[in-house]
């Protein structure tokens, strides 16, 4: 990673140094809302002058803590998340001024009851089915709810104005991560995947979109420049491989490094730290801003929406654009809406003739070398065609 921009390697490092700049966020009196989703409408927290930062859980350490509280057989995001809570052990956590949950998931819906004991949790209320015609008119009115909570709650006032300055700022967000993104569309890709991702994930912590926004356009400037003068971290002819399913983050180096270890390259996410969010805008111009906002989070393809039509919508498109050999289907244990929908990965994936390797694992290391040696044997088939 030395040999990308500054701008690449400081954002990579972010999320570590996000722990000081939270601090320093509460030392200034303002406002800090944690965050578990994708579809938290992140532009109205700002309209309302309150940071967001995101709370789900990367370890397995805190995951003993939860289980005081919480069944075993549970997603590790969602125990991980909690233990950071009740351990006292996540800075982001702790100087939340208030959590905003969602109901996406069954487990996380009763994980927010659990963490309301101790901390302020508002839960978005997020229709299960975009096909209903009502879904729209359900989301916008709940959003619109979320912001009269968010006003007399902090006593602050929620402009037209200022919400349509920050609807237009993450928009300007979106185009450019989808620009980085579209680089990896490049042969050779203009970075390894695993850089890529920790770059992405370091955006949610520096607590000024602007700078982000700054940032990011220093990065593409930057590497595209040097990719058009011949500069070519990742080498040519690797198999080029989507990672879907569940969010990676936490399991990155015994999935997305095996795999860039082992002849290929991971040009695209499909999942929550992917290209997915990114790709609809908001309609900046539209008389219902908050029907615009409702209208961007509902085109989000996420597998607890039922039935899941956006994903399957984007998944295609992302393998003919993307030129994918081959699918990692990751799913963490015991989340079922994604171990469930698996399935209808695997048949799109037959139906179009990509090799699809699907897997199911948690935050321990107690199965990595049985990955290893699954995800090496599927890039022994890649590299084989």
């Amino acid at each position: 990673m030395n040999d990308f921009p500054k701008s690449f390697y400081e954002l990579s490092e972010a999320k570590r140094e996000g722990f000081i700049k939270v601090k320093e966020v509460k030392d200034r009196g303002e406002l800090v809302a944690g965050i578990f989703c994708s579809f938290t409408p992140r532009e109205i927290l700002q309209a309302a002058g309150i940071h967001h930062v995101g709370l789900c859980g990367m370890t397995d350490e805190t995951i003993p803590y939860a289980e005081l509280d919480l069944p075993k057989n549970l997603c590790p995001l969602i125990k991980s998340s909690y233990g950071y809570a009740v351990s006292e052990k996540c800075p982001f956590m702790y100087f939340s001024d208030l959590v905003v949950g969602e109901t996406t998931c069954d487990g996380k819906k009763k994980m927010f009851e659990h963490l309301k004991k101790f901390k302020n949790v508002y839960i978005l209320q997020l229709p299960q089915d975009v096909t209903n015609p009502d879904a729209l008119y359900l989301y916008t009115r709940e959003l619109k709810r979320f912001a009269a909570f968010l006003e007399e709650t902090f006593s602050v006032k929620i402009t037209e104005e200022r919400l349509r300055h920050f609807c237009h700022l993450e928009n300007e967000l979106r185009k450019i991560k989808c620009r980085i993104f579209e680089m990896e569309q490049l042969e050779p890709p203009a970075f390894w995947g695993y850089d890529l991702n920790k770059v992405m994930d370091g955006t949610g912590f520096l607590f000024n979109e602007q700078a982000v926004l700054e940032k990011l356009e220093n990065v593409y400037a930057e590497a595209k420049q040097r990719y058009d003068e011949g500069f070519h971290p990742v080498p040519k002819g690797l198999k080029r491989v989507l990672v879907s399913g569940c969010p990676s983050m936490a399991v990155m180096d015994k999935t997305v490094k095996v795999i860039e270890e082992n002849g290929g390259v991971v040009v695209a996410f499909e999942n929550c730290g992917g290209i997915k969010t990114q790709r609809h805008l908001i309609d900046e111009t539209a008389e219902d801003i908050y029907e615009a906002i409702a209208d961007h989070y509902l085109h989000i393809g996420c597998a607890v929406m039922s039935p899941d039509i956006r994903r399957f919508e984007l998944l295609p498109q992302l393998i003919e654009e993307f030129k994918v050999d081959g699918i990692l289907e990751i799913d963490l244990q015991f989340c079922q809406p994604f171990e469930t929908e698996a399935k209808h990965v695997r048949d799109m994936a037959a139906e179009m003739g990509i090799p699809c390797l699907q897997i199911t694992t948690d935050y321990s290391n107690s199965d990595e070398g049985q990955l290893r040696t699954r995800i090496e044997a599927f890039m022994e088939q890649l590299n084989a065609m």
